[in-house]
């Protein structure tokens, strides 16, 4: 497993960290086959783990603590996130700071986090959802600087909203935040333009997420995909963005090399960039860790593979189904 620093912080994470949006709410049996293929996360070098309070109201946060705890004896990195008060993902514009974001609300939840974790600090906690007008507050700031001090979090960031990789730029120019989660994969290439230099600049780790753009990116969404009831994609792949989605899938299967899948293809595109400080896939079977963390080897893509696939940018707006 390769290893990358972490921004200012300067630790040093593995290239391929790992989402666990996907442990928030399911059975026991479920959760069995979860600390079974985090464990083997740990075994193949991972050392990031991401979740939230949001992901089954903390049962994902519990999950991450058990793991911690079943491996003692390695330094696992741990981050969560704070769901806003008014529980509506993702910030608008409209929204107050107050009402997603008081002070009282963000030591609370993190709280909450750590009572998940069992333990007395956290390593990332982060703004699940962000919008920069709020970044000439000081509450906010403030807050931080007493979750810092108490040694309640190490560090702090944010996770921006889906295809807005510049309403944060403003928050990392205070100087206040350590990190930034953002969407970064083969179509969704414009965090490059202007948030990715400003995290040079500032020495901001990135957290890659949504690597395999919700599935399409793994190949396995067509025109004739169909999700269970219940299933989140079901609104997020509605026929609008499934057709199109598809479509530009489609586009890609020609230039997946014969002994490469689309999903490895995908991760090895993120890895090319360096300003990404770690990737997180969601890995819910044994499968898929073995998969996923295979591809760190320093190897990446050939160059011509890589010019290829910048080729195949997808630029795209906020709408109602894309949250």
């Amino acid at each position: 497993m390769q290893t990358r620093e972490f921004g200012k912080t300067k630790w040093q994470v593995s290239e391929i960290g790992y989402g666990m949006w996907g442990m928030g709410g399911w059975t026991e049996s479920d959760d069995i086959q979860s600390a079974n293929s985090l464990d083997l996360a740990v075994e193949q070098g991972v050392n990031f783990f991401d979740t939230a309070w949001g992901y089954g109201e903390g049962h994902s946060e519990k999950l991450l603590g058990e793991l911690v705890k079943r491996h003692a004896n390695k330094k696992l990195f741990t981050a969560s996130k704070i769901p806003p008060m008014n529980f509506k993902w993702p910030a608008k514009p409209e929204y107050t700071l107050i009402e997603s974001y008081p002070t009282a609300h963000i030591i609370e939840y993190t709280e909450k986090t750590l009572k998940n974790l069992g333990m007395e600090q956290i390593d990332l906690m982060q703004f699940h959802t962000w919008d920069d007008g709020w970044s000439d507050q000081d509450e906010w700031q403030r807050a931080i600087e007493e979750l810092k001090q108490s040694g309640k979090i190490a560090a702090m960031g944010i996770s921006i909203n889906r295809w807005e990789p510049e309403n944060g730029i403003k928050a990392l120019k205070t100087g206040a935040i350590d990190a930034v989660q953002v969407i970064y994969n083969i179509f969704d290439q414009n965090p490059e333009d202007s948030l990715f230099p400003v995290c040079d600049e500032l020495d901001i780790a990135v957290i890659a997420r949504v690597p395999f753009d919700e599935g399409t990116l793994t190949g396995n969404i067509t025109r004739e995909t169909t999700f269970p009831d219940g299933d989140w994609r079901g609104t997020y792949f509605v026929p609008e963005n499934l057709n199109a989605s598809a479509d530009k899938a489609d586009l890609l299967r020609p230039v997946v090399p014969e002994s490469m899948s689309m999903a490895e293809m995908a991760l090895r595109f993120i890895t090319m960039n360096k300003t990404v400080s770690t990737m997180i896939p969601g890995m819910r079977k044994k499968r898929n860790v073995l998969a996923n963390t295979a591809i760190s080897d320093g190897k990446g893509l050939e160059k011509s593979l890589f010019e290829e696939l910048r080729k195949h940018r997808w630029d795209r707006k906020p709408t109602s189904w894309s949250q």
